[in-house]
């Protein structure tokens, strides 16, 4: 499979999340909710695929296969331990990782925060008090300011509207959020002196309270980090955003997910350096909401929703006209135990990535979700994601076949 035509700057890369991937993160939320009594966590993210200490060997096995980006996530939790008090060893340590990644010929993404935060920081009301915005301001510029020559694009925040497209996704999703309706993460802000009401979680608190408080951060936080770059790196933010269809009838509820979920943030980033698309599926929507998929078990993957690459290609159309900058794709991939199936889902959403580029789209990157089979939040490590196998008891790495395919898509398209 060969891409043309695409712009002199496009990127191939890849993906993780530092919690998911770099094991141990016992300062964050996530570490204290997976080890609550009655957690709805399949499992606890425990060393995770250790990368903390191998990332020499994962970053050698994408600079051997091509790759030209990884995009990674620093750890809030880890870099500030306690409000205020920064970890000199943890910034150290990214500093060590990103300037690996240049020695080895790859660019670097880096995200702020990836779904977790500090245990402190969602105990005192997390991303439901838009009082805490400016604390992850202060984090931004510290961050920004330590690691600015080492970075090459700046995300802010992943996927900010996710737990609003949650409301939209779930028939039955309570408006307090899932907080209201799973009692262990009421016991887990007993357990860390706060109550339910003031804990505020990503993933389970109020899900328009969250979007929007995650949303006014990464509009103050974005020029405090341009300020801080001397090379003038791009800066975005990722989001998720669903292909909304619907039948006749459907319409007006179609909508309101857009509007809701997709729209109100897209006003509000239209001019940054580019926003990061991040897409798996679509959601149909009828006249009494979203459709139950008609297909079969091959198709409904392990996390639920239905196999649909053609979704990349759906919403790059729809987002583009709204906004007055690039796009990226900053994650698209597929949690399978198939790998052929995860090569003809990539193949499938680049082929159409390759028509919105022919349309004169304005599209300057590719990041496959994810590098490694890894933790996938209230999921476990069942769901497998990865071009590289990790074995569960020794952690050794195996590239699939898919690896393969998307090293020699890169070299023919490059």
């Amino acid at each position: 499979m060969i891409l043309k035509n695409l712009p002199r700057d496009f990127i191939w890369g890849t993906a993780t999340a530092a919690h998911q991937v770099e094991g141990n993160n016992t300062n964050s939320d996530f570490w204290h909710l997976e080890h609550t009594k009655d957690t709805t966590f399949a499992e606890p993210s425990g060393i995770a695929c250790d990368q903390w200490n191998k990332y020499e060997e994962d970053i050698d096995i994408m600079a051997d296969h091509s790759i030209q980006a990884y995009r990674l996530s620093v750890e809030w939790a880890r870099i500030e331990i306690s409000e205020g008090q920064f970890s000199q060893e943890a910034i150290d340590h990214y500093k060590k990782v990103l300037d690996y990644c240049r020695k080895k010929g790859l660019k670097t993404c880096v995200t702020f925060q990836h779904f977790t935060s500090p245990l402190w920081f969602t105990a005192r009301g997390g991303w439901e008090n838009q009082d805490n915005v400016d604390l992850f301001v202060r984090y931004s510029e510290k961050v920004s300011k330590e690691l600015d020559d080492y970075m090459d694009t700046v995300c802010t925040i992943n996927e900010a509207n996710l737990t609003s497209c949650f409301a939209h996704s779930f028939p039955s999703y309570p408006e307090g959020g899932m907080k209201t309706i799973m009692p262990f993460v009421s016991e887990a802000a007993k357990s860390c002196g706060s109550n339910l009401e003031n804990f505020g979680p990503f993933l389970f608190g109020h899900p328009f309270k969250i979007r929007d408080c995650m949303m006014e951060a990464h509009v103050k936080s974005f020029s405090v980090i341009k300020g801080n770059l001397n090379k003038n790196q791009p800066v975005g933010i990722t989001l998720s955003i669903m292909d909304y269809q619907c039948i006749d009838g459907g319409e007006a509820m179609r909508d309101k997910a857009h509007a809701e979920s997709v729209d109100i943030c897209l006003d509000q980033v239209k001019n940054d350096d580019f926003i990061g698309i991040q897409t798996y599926t679509r959601h149909t929507y009828g006249p009494e909401g979203i459709l139950k998929p008609n297909t079969n078990e091959s198709t409904m993957l392990v996390m639920g929703y239905e196999y649909y690459p053609e979704s990349l290609e759906n919403v790059l159309r729809y987002v583009a006209p709204k906004i007055n900058c690039p796009m990226i794709v900053t994650e698209n991939g597929i949690g399978t135990d198939d790998d052929e199936q995860r090569i003809s889902y990539v193949k499938t959403a680049l082929e159409g990535l390759q028509r919105c580029i022919d349309d004169g789209l304005d599209i300057r990157g590719y990041y496959y979700w994810s590098f490694l089979d890894n933790f996938e939040w209230l999921y476990g490590y069942k769901p497998r994601f990865g071009l590289i196998e990790v074995d569960r008891e020794t952690l050794v790495r195996k590239s699939k076949k898919s690896l393969k395919f998307y090293q020699e898509i890169i070299e023919k398209s490059s």
